[in-house]
């Protein structure tokens, strides 16, 4: 069975569904697990929608962030460091007791800023693909670890030289583990 017969990248494990219309479908995501903590700080990873590489901007920084920033107001979800790549987004974000359920979170805010993204763009909809990677860390030093780790992003691509200067990066909230 050759790398196509499951879907582009997929693991041999899955099995590919296949659309009326032809095509294989998309994966679905996994049912969440509860996590250990109440609050979990969980790190998320979503990429645009067929990889075009529209987010390196400082327009669409500012959109992620404004939402991002008004998300514990509004949803009760608090995020902190975050990078933005050219096709893809990384961020860590903790939940307060009774928040938003994170599927419906992260469905609000793709769905608000792909309409502002577009918009700053002049671009189409959709922005971002319909999955996102969700991780739930277990300890400070994971989080700092996986934050290093992530911040390399833009050298790893070539985009800079230290990781440091990548203008799309930020922090809005402390998340303290």
């Amino acid at each position: 069975m050759n790398k196509s017969d499951h879907g582009d990248g997929a693991p041999s494990h899955r099995r590919t569904f296949v659309r009326p219309e032809g095509g294989p479908a998309p994966f679905r995501h996994l049912a969440h697990v509860p996590s250990f903590r109440d609050n979990p700080i969980v790190f998320f990873t979503t990429c645009t929608y067929q990889r075009p590489k529209i987010l390196a901007s400082s327009r669409c920084k500012k959109i992620l962030h404004d939402i991002w920033q008004r998300s514990a107001d509004h949803d009760g979800w608090w995020v902190g460091n975050y990078i933005i790549m050219p096709d893809h987004v990384h961020f860590f974000a903790r939940p307060e007791i009774g928040a938003r359920r994170i599927t419906d979170w992260v469905e609000m805010w793709k769905s608000v800023s792909s309409r502002r993204i577009a918009a700053a763009l002049s671009i189409k909809p959709p922005i971002w693909q319909p999955e996102y990677f969700d991780r739930y860390l277990r300890s400070g030093e994971n989080y700092a670890e996986k934050w290093h780790y992530v911040e390399q992003n833009a050298v790893r691509a070539g985009l800079v030289e230290p990781g440091e200067v990548w203008p799309y990066r930020g922090t809005i909230n402390d998340l303290m583990f």
